[in-house]
């Protein structure tokens, strides 16, 4: 992955991002979305006000030119038509539509107050769309004993640690960025530490099957060589491995599992680990939250969803649920 540093950029925008990385606290990952939601808000920016060739391909409009004379120009309806413009030239789902929002309005309250390039703010005013809460995706029981024994029938030389990475996913609910950055210091007397978003720590207990899987794995993990020594998983560069290798990784055993890669990913990994501990590990939706890293307990509450067969064992177990049978009910004889 690109750092920040290889992209050309505006000063402007630069100056914002080092603002949200040593004052605010943000991290390296979500510095990097605000740069490409603005990003693509200033290649809009330029076609909407001419400034650019409408025959150029639009990821290829550069910004550099942007500055604070043009982003004083800045309106409510400009943003509404940006808005409109991601949703139907750029099929942003709403959910993407308001991570855009929200940069926006972090940006431009950051020139209006803290670097005191703009008198107004024009986001002020501007809604974040809608969002339709669903229930998230994830596996079942047996399709996640599906997955993990999908990896004894694909042959390779990382089988092991592949089988490790599934494990952890499964049964911890670690997103992606934490399981790469898993170093071997992490893991001490069964519980691993991770670093979750906004640089916030918190420890995990490692059940049986993750702890057998990282002891597998230990065994075959290439020591001689390694760039990153305290990386747990390596890729097959003798480096840490990489997100987009992780996924590749997850998509490749989905599809051996005979599951749709369309509707699973990593995440999808991380919605079964909640599911499944929240259904079947009487888990309080508190101590939910904390092994998730969810900074609120409405995040987590999406988890506390229940099936159709568990909602009619809580009906059937209603002590009125046999109230009224021929034996109990009072008939108009008895009165």
């Amino acid at each position: 992955m690109k750092s920040l540093t290889d992209y050309e950029m505006p000063d402007i925008l630069r100056d914002f991002l080092n603002y949200l990385q040593t004052i605010k606290g943000k991290s390296i990952n979500t510095v990097q979305v605000y740069f490409y939601d603005l990003r693509v808000f200033f290649r809009f920016l330029k076609l909407h006000r001419n400034l650019a060739d409408k025959k150029m391909e639009f990821d290829e409009i550069g910004i550099l030119d942007v500055d604070a004379a043009l982003l004083r120009t800045v309106t409510l309806s400009d943003l509404y038509s940006y808005m409109s413009f991601v949703s139907n030239n750029r099929d942003n789902t709403s959910h993407a539509r308001a991570r855009k929002v929200a940069s926006l309005k972090t940006f431009f309250n950051y020139l209006n107050t803290k670097a005191k390039l703009l008198d107004n703010n024009p986001t002020g005013e501007l809604e974040s769309p809608k969002i339709i809460k669903r229930l998230p995706r994830y596996l079942n029981v047996e399709e996640s004993k599906k997955l993990l024994t999908s990896v004894s029938t694909v042959e390779g030389p990382n089988s092991v640690r592949d089988y490790a990475i599934l494990t952890i996913f499964l049964n911890c609910g670690i997103r992606l960025s934490e399981l790469v950055g898993i170093n071997l210091s992490n893991i001490k007397n069964n519980t691993l530490t991770v670093i979750g978003k906004g640089d916030k720590e918190r420890s995990i207990p490692l059940n049986n099957a993750c702890v057998q899987a990282i002891a597998e794995y230990m065994k075959v993990r290439p020591v001689n060589g390694i760039k990153d020594k305290n990386a747990l998983f390596i890729s097959g560069h003798k480096q840490r491995i990489s997100k987009e290798s992780v996924q590749k990784i997850v998509k490749k055993y989905i599809k051996e599992a005979g599951l749709d890669p369309q509707r699973y990913s990593t995440h999808k990994l991380r919605h079964t680990a909640a599911t499944l501990m929240y259904k079947y590990g009487n888990v309080d939706i508190r101590a939910l939250q904390e092994l998730l890293g969810h900074q609120s307990i409405a995040t987590t509450e999406i988890y506390t969803h229940l099936d159709q067969q568990q909602l009619r064992d809580a009906v059937s177990k209603n002590p009125l649920a046999d109230f009224g049978s021929s034996e109990s009910a009072v008939t108009k004889e008895d009165e």
